[in-house]
């Protein structure tokens, strides 16, 4: 489905999304009319009583889609391992844009404390004014969590240096257009 196309749908249970542009948990009851706006990454944007909200893909089924799984090999040692990490980053999909954090370049860095089984992730958005950063942050720890031995995710929202279209790769500028 393109962004621009609309379908009308009905949820089959309830399911629990992030409210567009806070985060906030809400639930969408089952049998509900809901509107999907966006399909992206795994993700789902539909609207529901006048609200934005963003279902992730492992609750697929409650709008009638195959639900996404990821899935990850534990590591022998029981360390977390950085490529998945980066792997499940290049799941989540900026809402406004059909690119992923990672080739967008919106991910700065990684940090991973084996000790801890803990992730730091330093990101940004495209704008500083960007409302869907909370949106964004929730889903970052939603795909980062399912990777194993992750205990504890934290994500650092900065702002320097500022986004700019040549932090993408090249793919992403191509599909977004702004390859020049």
């Amino acid at each position: 489905m393109s962004s621009q196309e609309r379908t009308l749908l009905t949820t089959s249970r309830d399911v629990v999304g992030r409210l567009v542009p806070v985060g906030s948990p809400v639930t969408v009851p089952a049998h509900s009319f809901v509107t999907l706006t966006q399909s992206l990454g795994g993700n789902y944007t539909v609207v529901h009583a006048g609200n934005m909200v963003r279902i992730d893909g492992i609750d697929a089924d409650a709008l009638g889609f195959e639900p996404v799984r990821f899935h990850f090999d534990a590591s022998e040692d029981g360390s977390i391992n950085e490529q998945q990490v980066w792997d499940a980053l290049g799941t989540v999909y900026d809402p406004e844009v059909p690119v992923d954090l990672v080739n967008l370049g919106l991910v700065y860095r990684v940090d991973i404390d084996q000790s801890e089984g803990s992730v730091a992730i330093t990101m940004t958005l495209t704008a500083p004014g960007c409302g869907m950063g909370d949106v964004l942050v929730g889903d970052v720890k939603a795909r980062v969590g399912c990777v194993p031995n992750v205990q504890l995710i934290s994500v650092n929202l900065v702002f320097d240096p500022p986004w700019n279209r040549d932090m993408m790769s090249e793919e992403a500028q191509l599909a977004t257009g702004m390859f020049y």
